[in-house]
């Protein structure tokens, strides 16, 4: 179909819609007439709108549920078959996967990368705006989720004619219950199996996403057994209160009938609630391998008579019969029978509150232990401690003491669940409240960055989370997540006090709970933005060890916790302790899924660890295997291709390669510029980047109004006193000095030394690296003496919070012989020239420049203090790395 030919039915169409709605508004013996006032003489146009009116009164209603379905069958608009031609992006499509009344599925390529991806294609995109946005909030709904049992959202564009289509991860599987057929799976390997499936979904409703549409034929199963859940096609963001009293209702046609809830087929509000009850149905078919309600071909009234007025048969009952149930025995399968019913029940205050609810149930099964939707029977629970400790009390001889005495305490344990169970879910509508409230109200069009605004609104969420004492563990949470944007808006006082805040209200918590170990790791961050090292490493050790204890082998906190002492390692200079530290954490992250962006920023992070090593080649690699993640995930204009591309031009700056850095960090700004625009804090730090850049090629004219632009930038958004805005006056204080403007060089270093010390209160190496700079504009003065100062001052710093052997400590101590040199100090001179030689030497890629001024002084200084030989061997070795 031409574009013109689809313009010209986009135009009709919407002309029969407003047709449509205006008349559906009238009583029928006027409906024609307006119809006709509309059709400009096309009789045509009068038949088709009127045979939809009539398929309206028939139907229950297809306005939003059935309109497009109605109209491709009367304009008949079917999609041409094979594959289609168009502009996919990076991908090239293949074959068809399948085809569903909204969409059409097709296997994909990408051109650079030859990994698989799935193409969905909206159908008859010109036609209903309602399907539209449901597409595109299919898309924004995957992009907020990243799971490893969900399936990737990669990519997304529109074709010329107004298509959209959305790049998702290919997962080659079979549905659920295919997969458990063909595999014969056990009782205990279904159940495993359903787990995976409830986290996927609890993942979703952690974002407040419900995905409303849960069945065997949305989950399927790789070939190493990992469950997948796709198609948030009718997948609806959460209101505040869990949902909005005036939810468009899914109807019939827009969801499954043998997995739809009761408020579904009522046309209710849905919630976690409606989810909770699809995953009891799903648990239901794995169990018994039927579905619990036969509505195949049952019109949409018997449907609703089905659902809403019979009770399912026990799954124990059906699976018996199949013989599905031969490896549960009777007792077993009560407890089977009371969760799934329980998750199914008709009635939502009846069901488990939250997925978390039904998780903790399924493990209580699988460990032998009462369930909290059982009734508080002590023979019921005296069973369970007998079949879970059997050997044990017979070997011992005392079953009867032992149930006689657990069954007080098993009761006591029994209540215990129940109430975590309750606080569990208070928590999380509690947090679920104030994350969507806290920035309501607030002014909607602040220019991006605004980070008063955003200071203003934490703030009153710091008022808020002040009044839930009474609520230890969900302050606590609360306070953390306070303390983070602090953080991240440089206010680490603020952000100090909140953390200490958070763990206040933790110490009633078992040392060895998870959030114990998440404060633990909150608190190194923010030690390392401090620059206390010290505490930073012992804390982040702490943080790590206990996230092992309180979580399974390989999961996500022990990574996070992995990263946070690698950032500390690297700041402290063992960068070959971060180096392995960040191996293990990209690893594990990799493992949990490997494409994703935590892949990307560990790949970013080791790449840095490597990168201050030297091992500019290492650096490289893993800077690109961060490009290529991030491209996977979300195409070539994504801020994380960004800040890969700029990290590709640090190295190759580092190279002495200043055109190729250039060229990198051009195309990192144009994707930041194109995401966040000219006046971000992120535009600021790439123009940044690219003006050092410049500099190095002795483009100071290209260079300098960048960084003017950037200075004004972080002076807006952060404050003149910020670290941020201090490393773009660093790099006009080097432009300056190179340009021989000793005043002004020296104005912006003394700003940044007031700068630092206003921020971090003490030691700090950015600190350390001002002083050092102001010594080289005094050096470059011929004002020795106070370049000594300066470079004595720095050196002091850094033995304050950095090893010995760190590169900064060899450079400074090379700068401060050169100072001593030129004072005819030869001997002081000297000791510090050769120590700093020797703690360069050592670096994985010495500093070169410095190498060569090193030697260059050394053999000077020798030649002075009378020990010619010691000046030739350094004039062969200055001569050798000249060569270099």
């Amino acid at each position: 179909m031409h574009s013109d030919d689809i313009e010209r039915r986009a135009e009709r169409w919407q002309r029969m819609q407003d047709a449509f709605h205006e008349a559906s508004e009238l009583p029928r013996d006027e409906q024609r007439t307006r119809v006709e006032s509309r059709s400009d003489g096309d009789a045509t146009f009068v038949t088709h709108v009127m045979a939809m009116l009539e398929e309206d009164v028939r139907a229950d209603s297809m306005l939003d549920l059935g309109l497009a379905q109605v109209a491709t069958s009367l304009l008949d608009t079917t999609a041409a078959d094979g594959v289609p031609d168009g502009d996919f992006g990076p991908y090239r499509l293949v074959r068809l996967l399948g085809e569903g009344g909204m969409a059409v599925v097709y296997l994909a390529e990408r051109k650079d990368l030859g990994s698989a991806a799935a193409i969905k294609l909206m159908h008859h995109a010109w036609m209903s705006p309602a399907r539209r946005e449901r597409f595109a909030s299919e898309q924004r709904t995957l992009a907020q989720l990243n799971h490893p049992g969900i399936a990737h959202l990669y990519d997304a564009g529109t074709l010329p004619d107004g298509t959209p289509w959305i790049a998702m991860e290919y997962v080659d599987g079979q549905t659920l219950t295919a997969w458990s057929r063909a595999n014969a799976l056990p009782l205990t390997a279904r159940l495993r199996l359903f787990r995976e499936i409830c986290e996927a979904v609890q993942h979703a409703h952690g974002h407040l996403i419900v995905h409303r549409d849960l069945k065997p034929s949305n989950i399927l199963v790789t070939a190493d057994g990992r469950a997948k859940l796709l198609d948030f096609g009718i997948a609806k963001q959460l209101a505040p209160e869990g949902d909005d009293a005036g939810a468009t209702r899914t109807g019939l046609q827009m969801m499954t009938p043998a997995y739809a809830a009761p408020e579904q087929i009522r046309g209710e509000p849905t919630g976690v609630h409606t989810d909770v009850y699809a995953l009891g149905v799903v648990l239901y078919e794995l169990l018994s391998g039927r579905l619990p309600f036969d509505v195949t071909g049952r019109t949409a009234s018997e449907v609703e008579a089905t659902i809403l007025g019979t009770d399912p048969v026990r799954p124990s009952v059906v699976a018996r019969a199949a013989t599905h149930g031969a490896d549960a025995s009777g007792a077993s399968w009560a407890d089977l029978d009371v969760l799934c019913l329980t998750a199914m029940h008709r009635e939502p205050a009846r069901r488990y509150r939250t997925v978390d609810a039904l998780l903790r149930d399924v493990d209580h099964y699988l460990q032998n232990e009462p369930l909290e939707a059982r009734p508080d029977s002590a023979g019921y629970r005296t069973a369970k401690f007998v079949r879970r400790h059997r050997t044990a009390l017979l070997a011992a001889g005392a079953v009867l003491s032992v149930i006689v005495a657990l069954t007080t305490v098993s009761a006591q344990r029994i209540r215990a669940a129940r109430d975590t169970a309750v606080r569990e879910a208070e928590r999380a509508q509690q947090i679920q409240r104030f994350t969507l409230s806290l920035f309501q109200g607030g002014e909607q069009t602040s220019e991006p960055g605004d980070s008063l605004r955003a200071v203003t609104l934490v703030e009153r969420g710091v008022v808020e989370a002040a009044t839930l004492a009474a609520e230890p563990v969900v302050q606590a949470e609360l306070y953390q997540t306070l303390a983070s944007i602090f953080q991240r808006l440089g206010r680490l006082d603020r952000a100090d006090s909140l953390l200490q805040r958070a763990i206040t209200a933790r110490k009633a918590l078992p040392t060895d709970h998870p959030d114990v170990a998440r404060s633990l790791t909150a608190l190194a961050e923010l030690r390392v933005a401090q620059s206390q090292l010290p505490e930073a490493e012992k804390l982040a050790r702490e943080g790590l060890a206990a996230s092992r204890r309180a979580r399974t082998p390989g999961h996500r906190d022990i990574a996070v916790a992995a990263t946070v002492l690698g950032k500390v390692l690297e700041e402290r200079g063992a960068y070959a302790d971060a180096i392995a530290v960040m191996r293990e954490a990209l690893a594990l992250h990799t493992a949990l899924a490997p494409v994703s962006p935590d892949v990307a920023e560990a790949s970013t992070q080791l790449g840095n660890d490597y990168f201050y090593a030297g091992d500019y080649a290492g650096a490289d690699s893993l800077f690109r295997q961060s490009r290529a993640v991030a491209q996977a995930l979300y195409g070539d204009r994504h801020p994380l291709v960004a800040d890969a591309l700029i990290n590709l031009g640090a190295v190759q700056f580092q190279r002495g390669e200043f055109a190729a850095a250039e060229k990198y960090d051009r195309e990192g700004l144009a994707i930041i510029q194109h995401v966040y625009g000219d006046n971000d804090p992120r535009t600021a730090a790439a123009l940044t980047m690219l003006g050092r850049a410049l500099v190095a090629e002795e483009k100071f004219d290209q260079a300098a109004p960048l960084t003017k632009q950037a200075l004004a930038i972080r002076e807006k958004v952060f404050g003149a006193m910020s670290p941020q805005v201090a490393s773009t006056v660093n790099e006009m204080g080097i432009t300056a000095l190179r340009t021989k403007r000793y005043d002004e060089a020296d104005a912006h270093f003394a700003r940044n030394v007031g700068i630092y010390e206003a921020v971090y209160h003490g030691p700090h190496n950015l600190l350390g690296t001002a002083l050092s700079n102001r010594g080289s504009v005094y050096t470059a003065r011929g004002d020795n003496a106070q370049a000594e100062k300066f470079y004595r001052d720095a050196l002091a710093v850094y033995l304050k919070i950095l090893p010995a052997t760190h590169l900064d400590v060899g450079i400074v101590r090379v700068k401060l012989g050169r100072a001593l040199l030129r004072q005819r100090r030869y001997a002081d001179g000297e000791k510090e020239s050769a120590a700093g030689l020797a703690i360069l030497l050592a670096q994985t890629s010495p500093a070169t420049s410095f190498v060569k001024n090193a030697r260059g002084d050394l053999a000077q200084m020798y030649d002075s203090l009378g020990q010619p030989a010691k000046g030739a061997a350094m004039r062969a070795a200055l001569a050798d790395t000249t060569k270099k």
